[in-house]
């Protein structure tokens, strides 16, 4: 409601407006997305006319990777997520299109306002340079792609609608998951770790000359290359800049604007939603909210509350909103926020999106921010400021330098502008280096260049950087001494598995024959825990989820369960209890089961309609696949679909 909305679970959202949008799927025809053949350079699929481009699937993973860097290993699924996603964005537009199915421009209007409330203030728009600076800020894009997305959110809410409204849970389901959620087992249990055994495993060369020749497709050594570069370092050139008191207090003076704070709050809430709910449904949500706040205003822990009960994105930090200011939430929501007294919990507060439980933490009246409360963070913007520029200076001019000497040597580089000299070690494909920071052009640079050939200047988020090939080591089959090492790990955690299976075995037979667990443990080296009683949604420590052990809920007191794998570890257990769900707490459950399983269901529903569109869709020819750009999607030709 108040801030991004990130959509969590294996599907990969696209970049952050799609997460803001709660999955939003694309409808409209974006300029430039027309159809074209589906064998053409670029072209990866097409539905029904419009194309999914290499570009469009590489934009939407660069968006992703601005939240964090996408893992080699795990880039092929990426890749098929996002292609998967935009191929059903198009599916979807393509069904909408046959239906009839459309969004009015207040639908759309009403949307955005919820989304960006700050582009509205007292009820006046902002004007449209502000709303463009805030959907930049927000949404990282301009503002036609965010209405455009804006309106393929509430396509698909439309589907979701269709699909899913009819959906209900039966009483026989809802006592079914009580009895499933509140069956309760004590357990005495074992882990064995074949990472603990690894290191008690000494083979002879003999035994790792076998298990190299036996995988010696494995041992492929890459192509290595061996770098020499020169650093322009922005903090050691921040280090040298100073800044004069004139220049602060010019800043300041400048931006004093900058420096106003509004009124504001900092508020928690408690958010249970009501949007497309019926009159019974809204009133089971209401005596549901009552419950929460009897207990919030009773002195319970309002964060353990809010991420227990909330449904708004905040949940996770127990209801945090940060700080709001007026105008940047709805009416009701504000009118609360700024007149409960600091510490306060509300009564119930309807708006729009439901029933809000709110709880002011702190607030500030207006006022300017003095120049000694933000000295520091002027000194670090001049600072950085200046630092920029002479490196934008310094950076062309070794361009220049680079470009009338042909290769000037790294040494006289370093001399003439004041660069910090360095060598890698042998780098592989796709490796950085830590030395110089992050830069995608550095990787591919590095791998273009022939040996002695110096780049041009690369920006990094540690200044400029030119860097030299010194030489190229080529792929080819690792000899077992050039790869011993990796042999040997490789050997070592292979065999620790096997031994921490057969462990697991003969503690578990040893244990089925009477002999008591912790006895057995301990002569294996191991130790033997008890847990508390869990149910299947709990975790136990060193182990995770009890669902991984739901044949321990149909043995009897006192038996011990066969062996479970546990990730790469083994785990053995006792049922030492078995506590069945009392039926007498179930009414009191019912609602918030209700709830979660008809939301269980609507998922399922909806996945099935998708997968049911996906198989019409190519049935009927409407989706066509280009194999061939598939394989360049994929950094290492692994198969996308």
């Amino acid at each position: 409601m108040f801030k991004t909305r990130k959509t969590l679970g294996v599907r990969i959202v696209l970049g952050i407006v799609v997460g803001l949008l709660g999955g939003s799927m694309l409808f409209y025809l974006i300029p430039g997305q027309g159809a074209t053949d589906v064998a053409a350079a670029d072209v990866v699929a097409r539905i029904g006319g419009q194309n999914i481009t290499i570009t469009e699937v590489r934009q939407q993973l660069s968006r992703i990777a601005q939240n964090g860097v996408i893992p080699p290993a795990l880039e092929p699924l990426y890749i098929r997520q996002v292609l998967n996603e935009l191929i059903f964005q198009k599916e979807l537009a393509l069904a909408a299109q046959e239906l009839g199915i459309q969004v009015s421009d207040r639908e759309r209007a009403d949307r955005i306002r919820q989304l960006i409330p700050t582009a509205f203030v007292g009820g006046n728009f902002v004007g449209n340079e502000q709303y463009a600076a805030q959907v930049l800020e927000r949404a990282n894009m301009g503002v036609p792609e965010f209405e455009y997305l804006v309106g393929q959110g509430l396509i698909e809410e439309k589907f979701r609608g269709l699909v899913t409204d009819g959906i209900t849970v039966t009483p026989q389901e809802i006592e079914q998951e009580f009895r499933r959620r509140n069956d309760k087992i004590k357990l005495s249990y074992v882990v064995i770790r074949p990472e603990d055994l690894e290191d008690k495993i000494n083979p002879r060369d003999a035994d790792l000359s076998a298990y190299f020749e036996k995988n010696k497709t494995r041992y492929n050594v890459p192509e290595r290359r061996t770098v020499r570069y020169a650093l322009l370092d922005m903090d050691q050139l921040r280090s040298r800049i100073s800044v004069s008191d004139g220049e602060i207090r010019s800043y300041y003076n400048e931006r004093l604007n900058n420096y106003k704070i509004e009124d504001r709050a900092r508020v928690s809430h408690i958010l249970f939603k009501t949007m497309g709910k019926t009159d019974a449904e809204i009133e089971e949500i209401r005596k549901k909210a009552e419950d929460v706040l009897k207990r919030a205003k009773g002195g319970a822990n309002f964060g353990d509350l809010a991420r227990q009960y909330s449904e708004d994105t905040t949940s996770d930090k127990g209801g945090d909103l940060d700080w709001i200011v007026r105008g940047q939430t709805v009416p009701e929501f504000e009118r609360m926020a700024f007149t409960l007294p600091n510490g306060t919990v509300s009564d119930l507060v309807k708006t729009q999106y439901g029933f809000h439980i709110i709880k002011v933490v702190d607030r500030q009246t207006a006022r300017t921010q003095t120049l000694d409360e933000i000295r520091p963070q002027i000194v670090a913007a001049l600072q950085q400021a200046k630092a920029e520029q002479q490196a934008d200076t310094v950076s062309s001019q070794l361009a220049e330098e680079i470009r009338r000497a042909g290769r000037p040597p790294l040494e006289d580089l370093a001399n003439k502008f004041n660069l910090t000299l360095g060598e890698t070690q042998p780098l592989e494909a796709g490796q950085t280096i830590l030395e110089v920071g992050n830069s995608p052009e550095i990787a591919d640079t590095i791998f273009r260049l022939r040996v002695g050939d110096e780049s041009a200047p690369i920006r990094t988020d540690r200044g400029y950087v030119v860097l030299l090939l010194k030489d190229i080591q080529a792929s080819h089959p690792g000899a077992f001494e050039e790869v011993r090492d990796r042999v040997l790990a490789d050997y070592r955690r292979d065999k620790a598995i096997e031994h921490a299976k057969t462990q697991a075995e003969e503690l578990a037979r040893r244990a089925k024959s009477g002999e008591d667990l912790d006895r057995g443990a301990r002569t294996l080296g191991l130790t033997a825990q008890a847990s508390e009683l869990v149910a299947r949604g709990d975790s136990l420590p060193d182990i995770g989820s009890v669902a991984q052990v739901q044949a321990a809920f149909k043995l009897s007191e006192r038996q011990v369960g066969d062996p479970v794998p546990v990730g790469s570890n083994w785990m053995v257990y006792r049922l030492l209890q078995h506590q069945p769900p009392d039926l007498n707490m179930l009414p009191a459950d019912r609602d918030s089961i209700s709830q979660g399983l008809l939301q269980q269901k609507r998922e399922v529903a909806f996945d099935a309609f998708r997968s049911a569109l996906d198989a019409r869709m190519k049935q009927e020819g409407k989706l066509q696949i280009n194999s061939d750009n598939l394989r360049l999607l994929s950094p290492s030709g692994t198969p996308i679909l």
